[in-house]
């Protein structure tokens, strides 16, 4: 698996800065949202209500942390990042994008640090912490809006770096359309996905883009929905602050769970995951979580 990943790596321009992403650690970690029949978030359940299973084997939990924000001060440290598309075709609605992001970056103050990567035809990454907060603002207004759209290797550049970060990793994507400049594909920034523990929200503003917002709805809810996020298209710009308000509130809500696979081998593989609420079965709720991760590999003396 580790050469796969290399290999879709390979093709991205020095310009994207992606080194080789790593894969693979003893602790396998979830941030799983549980909901009702109505969309509420369901945050009473504790860990005897959980079961997980690996390939149909049954795992132990090392950890667990309740989803609700009186458990917050319990919680593995949380890390946010934002894809921030300034790309030309965003000209128009760069004031209120800025705006919306800011206060979104605002309210999540139990985050231990902010990642900002700001994409056009270039990809830009900068970390901040919040005594840094002014210097980020700072950052997000000053970019103007041109180039071409790399949202692909944006992803890629984010994703390498969140993966030296222990702990929750929560990533915000905003785009206004379809990615025209990356040199990564479609099918590898899912493998990439696929390969971190990162959960993804996705917010596509497709007002604009015609005929093609169809195709580029459904590759924004992949995107989401293989990390065990989720994707807004909101009708307005100016309906932007709502969308980061849910988002924040189904961080908040989220419960925190890890365990050390019963399965030692690191071969790489692909090991699904199923999260099952045990207690009263008959309950009407439904569960959004990752779906498996890949195993750490570890090359066999005298392999090839």
């Amino acid at each position: 698996m580790a050469v796969l990943i290399a290999g879709a790596l390979a093709g991205v321009a020095p310009r994207a800065q992606v080194p080789t992403f790593k894969t693979g650690v003893d602790l396998v970690s979830f941030s799983v949202t549980v909901l009702d029949k109505r969309g509420n978030f369901v945050t009473d359940l504790s860990e005897p209500d959980f079961e997980v299973y690996e390939d149909g084997t049954k795992q132990a939990l090392k950890y667990f942390v309740p989803g609700s924000q009186s458990a917050a001060g319990t919680l593995p440290p949380l890390h946010l990042g934002v894809l921030f598309d300034i790309s030309g075709s965003m000209e128009g609605d760069m004031t209120l994008s800025r705006t919306a992001a800011i206060r979104f970056l605002k309210t999540l103050d139990e985050a231990e640090d902010m990642t900002l990567v700001d994409f056009d035809t270039e990809v830009r990454l900068a970390r901040y912490t919040h005594a840094d907060f002014p210097s980020l603002v700072e950052r997000i207004r000053s970019r103007k809006a041109e180039g071409y759209t790399a949202l692909y290797d944006a992803l890629a550049v984010y994703l390498d770096r969140a993966a030296s970060q222990d702990g929750r990793k929560i990533l915000v994507l905003y785009t206004d359309g379809g990615d025209n400049d990356s040199r990564i594909s479609f099918g590898d920034t899912l493998t990439l996905l696929r390969a971190s523990d990162v959960v993804v929200y996705s917010i596509g503003f497709l007002q604009h883009t015609g005929s093609a917002s169809t195709t580029l709805r459904s590759q924004l809810q992949q995107l989401a929905e293989v990390t065990g996020g989720q994707s807004f298209f909101p009708l307005s710009i100016k309906n932007l602050d709502g969308v980061y308000e849910k988002i924040r509130d189904e961080i908040r809500a989220q419960y925190a769970m890890g365990y050390v696979s019963s399965n030692a081998r690191q071969d790489g593989s692909w090991r699904k995951v199923e999260i099952k609420i045990v207690r009263d079965p008959a309950r009407d709720v439904r569960i959004r979580a990752r779906k498996g991760y890949f195993a750490p590999y570890k090359k066999e003396p005298g392999g090839s």
